[in-house]
């Protein structure tokens, strides 16, 4: 079994005796920087000349400054930028200011795994990647709780960068929750393919192909939302709290041994090798590489593929359907039983 580690492995004096930069204030940035503010830490936002996310982290009481600043000052550096603006970033404002004996964070491994950022032989290269957005970050450590995180070790230059991950771990709060070992390799190539063939990729393809095969049938496109999109919370929901078999424990048995029989039939074994060519593009660097051009080239296939998905009938039928259900929206949908096939 994983080893887990909790607040009493951790040792917040390691953080606390640290100057920490966070560099970005989206969606993870804003929740380290209160998080590590709230947990006693000396903290700093990072970023860009014109951020118009300079005056948000001032509303909330932390020092904004410069990127190359904020790296100079501190002696641990969070780098919280989409994956694609690190390298520019890391290059320009970040590397030049860094010192030995340094630390360098990341929540995900992306361009460590993959070589687009380069760290110098004298700094602590290590990942602490909570295991939820955001926004969840924030509200659980609020709330006296927290989410799991990974923590991972790329460069050890001081022998004490596994302890300092820790710390800054039990600094977010997701000690809390429980923080696993990984390698930066393990978390990237998982992250990605969980992302690709089954979170994201697989499961809006399996949705959109169900709502399309079922309106080409003939049903109301409000009966065939329901069914392959609606319901998708309420089955995930009962996955999330008791896994696959309590999921089936809790459906009718009509469902279930549709789920047993016919599920199958669907992801089969030419899924299956699709899935392993998927992980093999990732483990290659092929997806990298391929996803680094696009957004060089300025993202013309992205921005097409969005656009097409935006516009599919699924997502029309679904804004109108949600409109007349404002509890969803807020927040207060609840998992129900779940009959029928």
């Amino acid at each position: 079994m994983a080893t887990l580690y909790y607040d009493s492995d951790a040792d917040p004096a390691l953080i606390g005796a640290r100057k920490v930069a966070v560099i970005g204030y989206g969606s993870q940035g804003h929740a380290h920087a209160q998080n590590l503010a709230d947990s006693g830490v000396d903290v700093r936002v990072g970023l860009r000349e014109g951020s118009s996310s300079a005056a948000k982290a001032a509303e909330a009481g932390l020092k904004v400054t410069g990127i190359g600043e904020a790296t100079a000052e501190a002696d641990v550096v969070m780098i919280l930028l989409p994956d694609v603006e690190q390298p520019d970033v890391w290059a320009a404002g970040i590397a030049p200011n860094l010192s030995e004996g340094d630390a360098v964070l990341f929540a995900h491994g992306f361009n460590i795994r993959f070589g687009y950022i380069e760290p110098p032989a004298g700094v602590d290269v290590a990942m602490v990647a909570p295991k939820g957005p955001g926004h969840l970050v924030r509200r659980t450590y609020v709330e006296g709780g927290g989410v799991p995180a990974l923590v991972a070790v790329a460069q050890d230059a001081t022998g004490k960068a596994h302890g300092l991950a820790l710390s800054y771990a039990h600094a977010i709060g997701a000690t809390r929750a429980g923080v696993l070992d990984t390698t930066f390799a393990e978390e990237t190539e998982t992250d990605l393919f969980g992302e690709q063939a089954v979170l994201c990729g697989g499961l809006s393809a399996l949705i959109t192909a169900g709502f399309d095969t079922l309106v080409g049938a003939g049903y109301a496109p409000e009966s065939a939302y329901f069914e392959c999109l609606h319901e998708v919370k309420l089955i995930v929901d009962l996955m999330y709290e008791q896994g696959l078999a309590g999921m089936r424990f809790s459906i009718s048995d009509t469902a279930e041994y549709g789920d047993l029989t016919r599920g199958p039939r669907i992801v089969d074994g030419h899924v299956r090798q699709e899935m392993q060519r998927i992980l093999e593009e990732i483990r290659s660097g092929s997806f990298a590489e391929e996803w680094m051009a696009e957004h060089r080239a300025g993202r013309p296939r992205f921005e097409q593929l969005r656009q097409e998905a935006a516009a599919h009938p699924v997502e029309k039928v679904g804004a109108e359907l949600r409109a007349m259900m404002p509890f969803v929206s807020a927040g207060k949908a609840r998992p129900q039983d779940v009959s029928g096939g």
